[in-house]
């Protein structure tokens, strides 16, 4: 039995009729850049994510720099976040020319450790980005709490948190501005590369609109200069598409995890959905020492897995000049050498379930 760690072909025929309308609908209008579309389904996004705004743009990536931009992050500023998460998040620090500092995260969400936070604010700390990783928030209330006290612009780093919440509350609640990825695998993904940002304050969503357009809010007329970050018309209609489906796709994601969390065995350790939360499994993640063997397992099954991520940022190539060191973020290492994706997505049946399960329990890892 093949199993895909992802299946966007399944999703795909799943509603088919309807993506292939919109797109068809798109093509026939001929209005590819901006317009109605694009409008639309931000729109639709703000009233799902229960915020003001939400602001198109090509790829999450183009999010949190926008984001930074739009907040007013610059050259020399600090900006806090965590090493295990995809180097996005710190490239967009690069892009401005910000300073990255990193703090450690608590091994059973893999989410950022609050009681480190404050440790690592200086005067030149400027903002902290929060990775929402997985599908899970960390304790908003606490984070936000630290930002108010020490004026730091709090940023969401929303981009596998589609649905999420964190006692009730979405990204975009708390922070300032909140940043999705729309990349196909996500929970709610685009055929292609696709972002948003939300936010709750109109300044921002203004300079959000401008800086992603060339710096313009007319067409020829250009406040500053910009990017051409803009989301497709074709990405947007299929994205109200799917939107539509988000919530029920959200709960099919979350009876497959309680399947694994009282099927798969005691003594495998796991990622958990801390209290509070409301975890949207873009990743149902498990923890072994034993990993190499267990993929090898599963590989033979064809069960496809994957390890998110396995090299944190602070021992990547890419900052070797920064100076830092192994053993300096234990958790996120310990949790590299450990953490196994295993396949999670909406269509994923009861046998299929079944199977993954009956495989790792043979493996006795």
């Amino acid at each position: 039995m093949k199993i895909p760690l992802v299946d966007l072909k399944s999703n795909y025929h799943s509603i088919k009729p309807e993506i292939d309308q919109a797109i068809g609908e798109v093509l026939e209008s001929s209005s590819f850049i901006m317009g109605p579309y694009v409008k639309t389904f931000e729109d639709q996004f703000a009233t799902y994510t229960h915020v003001k705004h939400a602001v198109g743009c090509a790829n999450g990536t183009a999010a949190l720099h926008l984001a930074l931009l739009a907040c007013g992050i610059g050259n020399g500023d600090e900006v806090v976040t965590v090493p295990n998460t995809f180097i996005a998040t710190t490239e967009c620090i690069s892009y401005v020319g910000g300073i990255i500092r990193f703090v450690d995260v608590i091994p059973e969400t893999a989410l950022i450790n609050v009681d480190q936070v404050e440790k690592a604010i200086t005067k030149k700390t400027k903002a902290l980005i929060v990775v929402d990783l997985y599908g899970q928030m960390p304790d908003m209330d606490r984070l936000r709490e630290i930002a108010v006290a020490h004026d730091l612009v709090l940023i969401e780093d929303a981009a596998q948190a589609h649905g999420a919440e964190w006692h009730g509350r979405q990204p975009g609640a708390y922070g300032t501005v909140a940043c999705y990825s729309f990349f196909p695998a996500k929970n709610l993904g685009c055929y292609g590369d696709g972002g948003v940002v939300t936010t709750n304050d109109d300044d921002i969503a203004q300079r959000l609109r401008q800086l992603s357009n060339h710096g313009r809010t007319k067409k020829y007329e250009h406040e500053t200069e910009g990017y051409n970050y803009r989301l497709d018309a074709l990405q947007a209609a299929v994205l109200s598409v799917k939107l539509r489906h988000l919530p029920q796709w959200t709960e099919q994601r979350r009876a497959h995890a309680r399947f694994y969390d009282e099927h798969l065995p005691s003594s495998l350790g796991r990622i958990i959905e801390a209290k509070g939360a409301k975890h949207v499994y873009y990743m149902y993640v498990i923890k072994t020492t034993q990993r190499d063997r267990l993929m090898q397992a599963l590989a033979k099954q064809e069960i496809e897995c994957g390890i998110h991520y396995p090299l944190p940022l602070h021992l990547q190539p890419a900052y070797a000049s920064h100076g830092w060191r192994k053993d300096q973020f234990p958790v996120a290492e310990q949790l590299a050498e450990e953490i196994v994706s295993i396949p999670m997505y909406p269509e994923l049946t009861a046998e299929q379930q079944q199977f993954v399960v009956d495989c790792i329990k043979k493996t006795q890892v």
